[in-house]
């Protein structure tokens, strides 16, 4: 044989040795990843049946619609005032803590946890305004509550504005906590919805918040609460009720933009002073109450979860203008 052709055979041996190994690593590698979705799927599934014995209750249940929807009910004032939660809040009896106990001593504070949000069930029923709206008028009803103040953070400011005009006659003041107006941009963006459910499904939206940082870290809320609060956060996130709800974000802003609150309701808006995401976050608020009888925007420094860290000053400074009002 030919040493070129000895060359040869010995250069495709090697080349076929490297082939070997590369595929074995391909495989390996494979295998590992399948292992590892396997587990992380498990996994999910095992500790969503343990964390449902841990969730505790409360509040009470009324009937809605042919479901049970939950509302804590706290504080013997004459007056009433009622929370609405923001978007994707899991557990809104809880996360409205701090501002419960400041509103506690001077009102009856009722905060309803909508379908699909806290100790609530879900719905199939589509997530319109319109719906949400007349759901938690239904929960009221049940409750017996005709005459209140209606406060709601963030994407409550969008039903808020629906509902004051459809309930004119019992509701006597609206308060936003930084709450949504229906000309804000990016709500007509489409969002990966189809991404979000796998996330759930698979059990990654579990280890993406196992990995990530403390969302509760700092704030005013004891250990217990914390931990209902994440337990609550992995059993409702992307659920189908709240993963509707994002799908109609943008026709609920859009037909909101047709509504204004009523001349003469009284209106005070607390809104986050260094908001760098939605662009004229204040002139929108300020635009809101210019026609207002008795109207006023009130500036804070914080997150977008305004009543986690200024609950105190948001009470009392609501306060001081409900009586500015009478």
């Amino acid at each position: 044989m030919k040493p070129k052709e000895e060359m040869k055979i010995r250069k495709g041996s090697r080349t076929n040795k490297i082939l070997k190994i590369l595929l074995k690593i391909i495989v390996a590698v494979i295998i590992a990843l399948g292992l590892f979705l396997a587990v992380v799927y498990i996994v999910n599934i095992v500790c969503n049946k343990s964390e449902q014995g841990k969730i505790q209750s409360y509040g009470q249940l009324v009937p809605v619609d042919g479901k049970n929807m939950n509302v804590l009910i706290q504080g013997q004032g004459e007056e009433t005032v009622v929370l609405l939660p923001g978007y994707g809040t899991a557990a809104p009896a809880l996360d409205f803590k701090p501002l419960v106990e400041e509103l506690s001593p001077f009102y009856k504070v009722v905060v309803v946890e909508p379908f699909g949000y806290g100790l609530s069930d879900g719905t199939e029923k589509e997530r319109s305004t319109a719906n949400i709206v007349s759901e938690i008028h239904e929960a009221l009803q049940s409750l017996n509550i005709d005459r209140y103040i209606l406060m709601g953070h963030s994407i409550a400011g969008i039903y808020g504005l629906d509902y004051v005009n459809k309930y004119e006659n019992e509701v006597s003041a609206f308060v936003g906590i930084d709450s949504s107006v229906p000309t804000q941009g990016g709500m007509d963006a489409e969002f990966p919805i189809g991404t979000f459910k796998l996330l759930k499904k698979s059990g990654f939206a579990r280890l993406v918040m196992k990995l990530s940082a403390d969302p509760y870290a700092g704030l005013p809320f004891d250990d217990e609460t914390k931990e209902q609060m994440r337990i609550l956060t992995r059993k409702n996130m992307y659920n189908p009720s709240t993963v509707n709800e994002m799908e109609n974000f943008n026709s609920n802003f859009t037909a909101a933009q047709n509504l204004a609150f009523p001349k003469n309701l009284p209106l005070i808006l607390f809104i986050q002073t260094n908001n760098t995401d939605v662009e004229g976050w204040i002139p929108l608020h300020e635009g809101q109450v210019k026609d207002s009888a008795h109207g006023k925007v009130i500036k804070l420094e914080g997150e977008h979860y305004l009543h986690h860290t200024r609950s105190k000053e948001i009470v009392e400074n609501f306060r001081m203008f409900m009586e500015e009002v009478k």
